[in-house]
Order: structure tokens, then sequence, then C-alpha cells
């Protein structure tokens, strides 16, 4: 069987198997096992894939037709241009979060950076790698998933500081910027979402509680101990939270509240200024 034949059949399969993107995920999968990119399979796609070669793209064809996310099937993805290593109980970093990270790290120049509710580190490690960032730092609740995000660190050769604990709890110093892409999935809508997602992914990285907003909640309330005045706090946000995030912010004493969309024209961050005197921390 040739890598062109090989490539077909295997689309082919999760067509049929109602897979939207199945040619995307195919030639994730297809490349990641030949070590090929995109013109090595247009010169080489006619010739002979090897049997260990062909057998090892079964075993991971199957394991996506059980709709194991890609990305944990090779232990990658990629983010803003850089490749970060996933595993299961971390959450896999969206296209949508590098405007995000894109934002913070337009902004961080000499600056003090926090990056709340990590994961994979693809932000803080993002800020680290391109931004400038005088120190930057990243908390987790998750031991799992600040295991990947310090591996990621190192394969990238980031500097970052990590704080292990439930939001604040173990964070220390003050910044300039905090920013956070925390769960914001109401817990009823959790067990709606694709099998990709409800089933592989951190139900903890997702997971917003009843009305999905109770991280912004805290974070909000807590980071004023943690901003500088004048400092910015950054969010990512759900496409139905554009009017009840700024709210909280607003209520917490927060201004300049600016809610941006992405480029499917969604509501999806929502940037602020805590405008107060820090308490001692």
């Amino acid at each position: 069987m040739t890598y062109s034949e090989m490539m077909a059949d295997g689309v082919r399969l999760l067509s049929d198997a109602g897979f939207p993107e199945a040619r995307t995920d195919v030639r994730a999968l297809l490349f990641h096992v030949c070590g090929m990119d995109f013109m090595s399979f247009l010169r080489d796609g006619e010739l002979q894939v090897s049997d260990e070669q062909e057998e090892e793209f079964r075993t991971m064809l199957r394991r996506r037709m059980n709709y194991e996310p890609v990305q944990y099937i090779i232990g990658e993805q990629d983010f803003c241009g850089l490749h970060f290593w996933v595993q299961p109980g971390v959450l896999i970093p969206r296209p949508e979060t590098e405007l995000l990270a894109e934002e913070v790290f337009r902004q961080s120049k000499g600056k003090r950076v926090l990056d709340m509710c990590t994961g994979s580190g693809c932000i803080a490690i993002t800020v680290a790698k391109f931004g400038a960032p005088a120190f930057i730092a990243a908390s987790d609740y998750s031991a799992e998933a600040l295991t990947v995000a310090k591996k990621n660190a190192e394969l990238l050769d980031a500097e970052v500081t990590f704080f292990q604990g439930d939001l604040f709890e173990t964070v220390e110093g003050t910044y300039d910027i905090i920013v956070s892409n925390p769960p914001y999935i109401r817990s009823s809508a959790v067990d709606e979402l694709m099998p990709d997602v409800r089933d592989y992914e951190p139900r903890m990285a997702l997971d917003g509680r009843s009305d999905g907003v109770l991280f912004y909640r805290r974070i909000c309330s807590e980071a004023k101990a943690y901003l500088v005045p004048g400092g910015r706090l950054l969010f990512e946000i759900g496409h139905d939270q554009g009017e009840t995030v700024p709210e909280i912010l607003e209520t917490e004493g927060y201004s300049s509240i600016e809610v941006k969309k992405d480029y499917a024209g969604l509501d999806r961050m929502v940037f602020a200024v805590w405008p107060g005197v820090n308490k001692e921390i």
C-alpha cells in the first residue's frame, strides 16, 4: 500500500463514520506516523508504506474512530506556531485562545504577567517566548496539568515560574497583567459536548459550575490583591458570556471594561483595569 492509498483509505473510513474533519484528522495521523509533512507527501505519496507504519497508522485510526482526540493520539498540538506536548488530563489548546495569547504578548514587554488556570502552559509559554515580559508565572489546581506545562516550558526553553493551588492559593507577588482561560461551560452542558471533548478532556478544565461563571467571580474578586493599581485582567469567555462577565467585573470595581470578538464574530475576550489599591498579601 502506498502513502496516498493509505491516506485515501483512512479518509474513507472516518468519513463513513461521520467525522466532519476526516481529511485533516487522517493527515495528522499519517504524517505523524511516517515523519512526513505536506511537501514530502506530495513528493513520496506513491512510495510503499512499511508494514510497521501501516500497523501503527491503523492502531491510531481505530483510536480516532473511538473519538479519542487526534492531539492525544499524536501527543501534540500547535499553538501560536509552537509545538505543545499534550496528553489526557490536560485541556487541548484551542485556536481561539491564540487571540488571547497574542493580546497578552503585545502588552507584556517589561511587565509581570500571571497566567491563571494555565493547563498545558500554552499562554504563559507563548508570552515568555514572544512577549519579553519582565517575569511570567503560571498557576493551576491540577498537578497533572502542571506536569505537562513544566515539560512544555522545558521543551520550548521558556522561563516560567509555576504555582500549584486553588486559583491564587499559592501565588506570590503582584502583577501588571493577569490572564485566564478558566473553565466556563455550564455543568449541565458538559454532558452535551461532542464525545471527543466530553469523554476525553478533563472535566475540571471545562466545568464552570451551574452558571458557567463561578471562576470568573472568584478570579475577579481574588485578583485585586495581586494586581498593581492600573493592572489589567484579561479573560477568554464563552460566546454567550459577553454581558455576564463584564457585569461581574463592574460589580467588583474594575474599569475600562472591553469585550472583543473572535474571527467568527463571537464574543471571546474581556479586558478590564483594576484601578484600586492592593490589600496586603
